[in-house]
């Protein structure tokens, strides 16, 4: 019997050490995904939220608000509901999977002053779940705008916008009276704005363009020298015009030409 009760206790002390051993494996293994997710969720934040809300998280209120330290990022529900939907002047982003929104969403809910915990993919994908999806995302590439809609963009893009980026929306170089500015078109232009959708973009220039007084055109204007810049860009033209809907415009994504 004792013998029996040593080799019994034995067992169950082998038994414990590979459960022990299983739990403190698992725990660097969860660590480790974390990790993951946040630093997947720091690049799709530089590429697609730092234009508006700066590196720092602290945003240019009260147009682009703050992220760190926004009570906000603690709702994940609302979070990701406006990462896929959009919110007032946010677009959504529909070329964003469940996966890149959970990472995203980890990012912001743990960056600068924030301290939550991690989003859970599988939560992230019932909340998509309730949401409902969103229509197919298009490219540039498409056919989005209408040459008379490039032609009206070129008639109002001089005056406010020339002056910086050059008559060639080149953002004039290797002019020295002109102020260095970003390139609008070509290669330069989607290279910067690659992956990004026509929403993002209408709302940055709306927002911040032109400098000396950002918002003073009508929102038809802006949409118009956006078919400019693709029609410069080489985009071809097509049957409807862009307009000006951020929800319409966020499924219109910025890319090479294949």
């Amino acid at each position: 019997m004792g013998l029996m009760r040593t080799i019994n206790g034995s067992t169950r002390l082998r038994r414990f050490a590979v459960v022990v051993g299983l739990l403190a494996a698992t725990v660097p293994a969860q660590a480790q995904a974390q990790d993951d997710l946040h630093d997947r969720g720091m690049a799709l934040y530089d590429q697609n939220c730092a234009l508006c809300h700066d590196e720092t998280g602290l945003g240019d209120p009260p147009t682009f608000p703050a992220l760190s330290g926004n009570p906000i990022v603690a709702d994940l529900g609302r979070v990701v509901a406006n990462i896929h939907e959009g919110r007032g002047n946010m677009p959504a982003f529909p070329t964003l999977e469940t996966g890149d929104i959970a990472a995203l969403a980890t990012y912001l809910r743990g960056a600068w002053e924030n301290n939550y915990p991690a989003a859970d993919p599988d939560e992230v994908a019932t909340i998509l779940d309730s949401l409902g999806g969103t229509a197919e995302a298009v490219s540039i590439w498409d056919g989005v705008y209408t040459q008379e809609q490039a032609e009206r963009g070129a008639a109002a893009y001089l005056g406010p916008c020339g002056l910086c980026h050059g008559r060639m929306l080149n953002g004039a170089p290797d002019d020295p009276d002109m102020r260095p500015a970003p390139a609008l078109s070509r290669y330069r232009f989607i290279r910067v704005w690659d992956g990004r959708s026509l929403a993002t973009l209408y709302e940055y220039t709306r927002s911040t363009m032109p400098q000396s007084n950002p918002g003073y055109m009508d929102d038809q204007t802006y949409v118009d020298i956006i078919a400019l810049m693709l029609e410069r860009s080489g985009a071809p033209a097509g049957d409807a015009e862009l307009v000006p809907d951020v929800g319409t415009l966020s499924r219109i994504v910025i890319e090479p030409r294949e």
